[in-house]
């Protein structure tokens, strides 16, 4: 029997807590082992763990793998959460990339120096409720369906209830204009492996601190 998957990243969400995510969605009880230090990242390149030199990388069914679409790519295909053909994986395809921009948006925030905070947060409430959020609300509208595809729980529900979680933080009131995801965010988080996620003490992560925001620039040299 296969082991536990184990997660090579930072304490952060960062580009891992997507996967984090679908693995938890998807029942799969998975490992972490942090990386703490510029050193810990050194000793992965070393050791040739990293294919292009990067995090995030995962360990899982004898791979060591890297990038992170693949990583979700091949999660998602694995626990059959990406579609029944290929046109409900093309439309997974672009509902996921859609709320990809969205939390890159949000993710890189912290990060930024403090004159430009307060114009991309700005930005980031204004692309949520006219570009991104919209699209969400319309399909569940006009389709009718529990879910985003194929009336089917897929990787790109996963995502959406992590950008809508995500969006809250910064406007816990975004989701005001749109009832048809107040329910879908409602009937998601009841969903037991995702209610069992988002317990507190599971390994979900919060949102970086200053003192994790610190780690993260002096592992990655940013």
């Amino acid at each position: 029997m296969a082991g536990k998957p184990k997660l090579h990243y930072t304490k952060g969400r960062g580009k891992m807590e997507s996967i984090r995510w679908l693995l938890a969605a998807a029942g799969v009880e998975f490992e972490e082992e942090f990386v703490e230090a510029k050193e810990d990242l050194e000793k992965l390149r070393k050791d040739g763990s990293l294919l292009f030199q990067q995090v995030p990388m995962v360990e899982i069914d004898g791979m060591k793998m890297v990038q992170t679409r693949a990583i979700l790519n091949y999660i998602a295909g694995k626990h059959n959460l990406y579609g029944k053909d290929l046109r409900e994986r093309a439309l997974i395809d672009m509902y996921v990339e859609g709320t990809t921009d969205l939390m890159g948006m949000i993710m890189i925030l912290p990060l930024q120096p403090p004159e430009a905070k307060e114009k991309n947060f700005a930005l980031i409430i204004e692309r949520a409720t006219t570009r991104y959020f919209p699209v969400y609300e319309k399909v569940l509208k006009d389709h009718g369906q529990q879910f985003l595809v194929g009336n089917q729980f897929s990787w790109a529900d996963v995502q959406l209830l992590e950008a809508i979680l995500m969006a809250e933080e910064c406007k816990p009131d975004i989701l005001s204009p749109f009832p048809q995801l107040q329910a879908f965010k409602g009937r998601l988080s009841n969903i037991p492996t995702i209610k069992k996620f988002l317990q507190p003490g599971s390994q979900r992560k919060p949102p970086a601190d200053d003192k994790l925001i610190a780690q993260m620039k002096k592992i990655f040299n940013i």
